[in-house]
């Protein structure tokens, strides 16, 4: 069996960074969200935010919206049902590593 830490070698880096599976968490929890919401939610700059996001929506992960509302612009951001598996996936693989990491035994010799 690989040492858990080996495991986390295997893990999406797209979805485990931090932000982004903020992102996906929350997004896997509503039906969609605007991106005023996301911001303070995380507490990422706009830049910031808007920066991840384009990297989820390029995956596929989310879709996004823009409209305006009267002259202020809008967006509303929905997971898709590949982000959605994929985040699943993600936090399954998280708790599976979890449990080995909880059994692991450093082998003998080390100190």
């Amino acid at each position: 069996m690989k040492a858990p830490f080996e495991q986390l070698a295997s893990l999406d880096r797209l979805i485990h960074e931090p932000a982004r599976l903020s992102l996906l968490t929350a997004l896997a929890a509503c039906e969609s969200a605007d991106f005023l919401y996301l911001q303070g939610l995380t507490g990422l700059s706009k830049g910031n935010l808007s920066s991840h996001l384009s990297k989820l929506e390029e995956a596929g992960f989310i879709a996004v919206e823009k409209q305006f509302r009267g002259k202020t612009p809008h967006t509303q951001l929905r997971i898709t049902a590949e982000g959605r598996q994929a985040v699943e996936r993600h936090w399954e693989q998280l708790e599976k590593l979890r449990g080995s990491a909880r059994r692991w035994v450093p082998e003998k010799g080390s100190t």
